[in-house]
């Protein structure tokens, strides 16, 4: 495919490829179509207010709404995708004007007043036709029998791995906003500001608010970063500014980009450290190419987070004695990376083919998300880490291996917390595009 299409061109042909993998999907499953619910919005526990709108990807796939609730579209690959776009007559909420963006030409839309009069737009028989949605009580008072078809979900996530041009600009585009704000956190975190000053810094930036970036951004300073979902953010600057790691993304048209960067703020072998993971997100964002398991690029990680605590003198071992004895499970717990699109941990990644024929992750590796075979068009996080675990190190300090440890080096370490390094990249069938790195960060 041509990868310099205009950005409407690119688009129409997003729509093409989308109907081609929907006329597949519904003859799997001997259906005419699909009818994909935005979904709605959800009132907090005995409260009148609504918990923050998220979209169903399954619908944002098609079209950049992300943010309009009680939204339909129906698909059955050959016509013209239906879009019932929901327009109230409401006081005390802003209303959303008709659609005149770039994409409405490939859509008949009709406009929706109430969310319960949704049924005279829909297709009269829906015997024929799957909800697709979260929203399994609406489906039943519709009169769907079929819901979330199995083998036409299963064949959708495996083809969401290999993104479109379309999907392609809105990924780089995802990380020239998410990478100008990495800048303008790391200049508060050497500014000695506060985590939540930090981190109001970075969606100043970035023009997203907390409910509009793709995930809780962590922003962790000290022993937080050793927190791997540190989803907190304090107002107090602390006395002493040791470290910084902040893994925060943003979204355009509701596509992800996912990073993560770490800092040292004084003279410390701290920041030789952070070189070291940083080099070592490199060479596993060199390694990805067509053909490759995704679980080797793990254990390489594995082996180079070896050759880390070994230069460091973290451990007494040769680095593959260090992974034979599972020390390294203790210092990076967690996968190195994961599927990136229209969610932040994409789909599709544990999956061995199109039917959705379980691929698990290996046993002595159970947190990595992905285990596909590496393929052109498929958008992948690289990002390897090295922490300073309380729970771990107790664990690994009460086991045979404690006697590998050099505990005072940990001890000088552990009040930095920990590093992680993400980078976002495209596999092209002969290249890697790494698109952080390219955006200068």
């Amino acid at each position: 495919m041509n990868t310099k299409l205009s950005h409407d061109a690119a688009y129409a042909q997003h729509i093409q490829i989308l109907q081609e993998r929907t006329l597949e999907a519904i003859q799997r499953e001997s259906i005419d179509g699909l009818i994909i619910h935005s979904g709605q919005g959800k009132v907090m526990f005995l409260d009148d207010n609504y918990y923050p709108y998220k979209v169903n990807p399954q619908f944002k796939a098609w079209l950049p709404v992300v943010d309009n609730p009680c939204c339909w579209l129906v698909v059955n690959g050959t016509d013209r995708p239906k879009l019932v776009f929901y327009r109230p007559e409401d006081f005390w909420h802003k209303v959303p004007p008709e659609p005149t963006d770039f994409w409405v030409e490939h859509f008949d839309i009709v406009y929706l007043k109430q969310a319960n009069a949704v049924e005279k737009h829909l297709p009269y028989d829906r015997e024929k036709y799957a909800y697709v949605g979260e929203y399994i009580e609406v489906a039943r008072a519709l009169g769907f029998d079929l819901i979330n078809p199995d083998r036409v979900l299963n064949y959708l996530h495996w083809q969401r791995a290999f993104k479109t041009d379309y999907e392609l600009q809105c990924m780089r585009e995802a990380n020239r906003i998410a990478v100008g704000a990495h800048k303008a956190a790391s200049a508060a975190f050497f500014n000695q500001q506060a985590e939540f000053s930090i981190n109001s810094a970075y969606l100043l930036a970035a023009t997203q608010g907390d409910n509009e970036v793709p995930y809780n951004n962590i922003v962790a300073l000290n022993e937080n970063a050793a927190i791997l979902h540190y989803m907190q953010t304090d107002k107090h600057a602390p006395s002493d500014f040791r470290s910084f790691l902040i893994d925060a993304g943003a979204s355009y048209h509701g596509y992800a980009a996912d990073i993560t960067r770490t800092y040292c703020a004084k003279q410390h072998e701290f920041a030789d450290l952070i070189r070291a993971v940083d080099s070592l997100t490199l060479q596993l964002g060199e390694m990805l190419k067509p053909g490759l398991s995704y679980i080797d690029v793990h254990k390489a990680a594995h082996a180079g987070v070896a050759q880390i605590l070994k230069d460091f003198g973290i451990v007494n071992l040769a680095a593959q004695d260090c992974q034979e004895q599972g020390i390294v499970h203790t210092f990076f717990p967690h996968g190195i990376g994961h599927f990136l699109g229209l969610q932040v941990h994409d789909v599709g990644g544990h999956s061995a083919d199109d039917r959705g024929t379980p691929n698990p992750p290996p046993t002595e590796h159970p947190f990595l998300r992905c285990t596909r075979t590496v393929e052109a068009r498929q958008v992948f996080t690289i990002e390897p880490g090295l922490y300073f675990i309380d729970s771990l190190l107790a664990k690994l300090k009460g086991s045979e291996q404690s006697k590998y440890i050099n505990w005072d080096v940990i001890d000088n370490f552990k009040p930095f917390g920990g590093i992680r390094i993400e980078d976002n990249i495209i596999v092209h069938r002969e290249r890697n595009e790494n698109m952080t790195r390219d955006l200068g960060l």
